[in-house]
């Protein structure tokens, strides 16, 4: 029996039925395929849609668009094309099987025959599930449906061949633990555990882009814990591990691995935001030292910021993430050293470092509190309230986005006749500093001080 909101995927985007008859009244199979028959059953929305035909890409190139379909060959040489309907996104690939050699990187593509071959190699029997639009009907051959009602998470084939042939396919088990809460059975998990070298092999790109699915699921503590306690983390972020620091019996504080996954759990789903959680205290296993029978982790901030970048660089995330990420890590514990009150210049200051990530930075924050001691934890968020209605009056008084001295370069550089260079950047710097620290000053106070930094120069 069809799941009605599997039913009502379809109805509501009537132009898969449409794509549906084209192919069979040419003679073609087409099934929906993956994670639209999978998030169907489950009622959860998608516009990502995969078909799986025994049409050859040429085939549905010429018959899509003859029919007035606009394709992209992109995945052509892998047996796939490509549309864009409704803003959905649609992948139609060949019946084929993908295999990998032990030291390639790229997979080799093979045709296969039938639809059965096609399904057993997909990476789980929950993505191995087929619809056939025309007859409403499911097709089932490694039992998905009953691993997708247990929340299992199995190959279809023999975990070890199904991982050998695509090794990204343990690091989206540990992305399906934290996007959708299953579990992989002990068989599946063991090949996991005895194959995580083989992770090397697979792009750069493609294991960031399943880390940065898994970061943004409703239990990414969870597909954290899948990544190292499987050992895949060792090849991607081996820093995490080094979070599980060795208990001090004499010197105590708290578990920074588990405190990491509870900051984690503590964030909304936005990846920067997600990735500096878990990051933001990533340098303390490099920082810790013990000083009058206490611990601490003096700058950990700062060297985080610096580690983060490597690993972000390391993953190829784009400058501006690594860039905001790493902003995030180094101003995370920047709101517990005012302690002694916010004044107006250390808020200016606050905002103007925190620039566009100033909410984001501010839920980093509330989150990193995570005491069991209620009235600590109640004192803190007191002080955080008060930081954030100090941010609302600041605001309100200055236009702080548009912060700048009363005088620009090229009158500084009228006045004090001098060309742009270095000389100029300082004295310009110092009328920035004076902007943020003394607020809305006059035009001749900025030249005053102009002129004082020029003669120390």
């Amino acid at each position: 029996m069809v799941p009605r909101s599997l039913s009502d995927l379809i109805d509501n985007n009537r132009y898969l039925k449409s794509l549906s008859n084209l192919y069979e009244s040419n003679g073609y199979d087409f099934y929906l395929v993956g994670g639209a028959v999978r998030d169907g059953i489950l009622n959860i929305p998608t516009k990502d849609f995969d078909f799986t035909t025994n049409a050859s890409p040429e085939e549905s190139i010429k018959m899509l668009n003859d029919e007035g379909y606009k394709t992209t060959e992109v995945g052509k040489a892998f047996g796939t094309i490509e549309l864009q309907l409704k803003e959905s996104s649609i992948h139609i690939t060949t019946y084929r099987k993908d295999t990998y050699e032990n030291s390639s990187r790229n997979p080799s593509i093979q045709s296969v025959p039938d639809l059965n071959s096609d399904l057993s190699r997909r990476d789980f029997t929950i993505n191995s599930i087929a619809y056939s639009i025309n007859k409403n009907e499911l097709l089932d051959p490694f039992f998905g449906l009953k691993d997708l009602a247990q929340g299992i998470i199995k190959t279809p084939d023999d975990p070890v061949i199904s991982f050998s042939d695509d090794p990204l396919r343990m690091l989206r088990l540990c992305r399906f633990i934290s996007t959708h809460g299953f579990s992989p059975d002990d068989d599946t998990y063991t090949a996991i555990r005895n194959n995580t070298e083989r992770i090397k092999i697979v792009s750069v790109e493609r294991v960031r882009d399943e880390i940065t699915k898994l970061l943004l699921g409703k239990d990414a503590p969870m597909g954290i814990r899948a990544l190292v306690e499987s050992g895949l983390s060792l090849y991607i972020i081996p820093e995490i591990n080094e979070l599980k620091m060795e208990v001090d019996p004499k010197h105590h504080h708290k578990d920074v691995y588990e405190h990491s996954l509870e900051v984690l759990d503590g964030v909304p789903p936005k990846f920067t935001l997600r990735m500096g959680a878990l990051l933001h205290d990533i340098a303390k296993p490099n920082t810790k030292g013990i000083e009058n029978g206490k611990v601490h982790f003096r700058h950990h901030e700062v060297v985080g910021a610096r580690m983060t970048k490597k690993i972000l660089k390391r993953l190829k995330y784009d400058n501006k993430t690594i860039e905001d990420v790493a902003q995030l890590v180094e101003q995370s514990a920047r709101p517990h050293t005012f302690k002694m009150g916010w004044t107006d210049s250390a808020v200016r200051r606050y905002i103007v470092d925190a620039g566009h990530m100033l909410d984001d930075l501010n839920a980093l924050v509330r989150a990193d509190v995570t005491t069991k001691n209620k009235q600590k934890k109640q004192d803190i968020h007191k002080t955080l309230d008060e930081m954030e209605q100090r941010i609302k009056e600041v605001k309100e008084k200055e236009e702080l986005d548009k912060l700048r001295p009363p005088v620009n370069g090229n009158e500084i550089m009228k006045i004090l006749k001098i060309e742009p260079g270095p000389i100029l950047g300082k004295i310009m710097q110092s009328l920035y500093e004076q902007r943020i620290n003394e607020g809305e000053v006059s035009k001749d106070e900025a030249i005053k001080l102009a002129k004082e930094v020029y003669k120390k120069l």
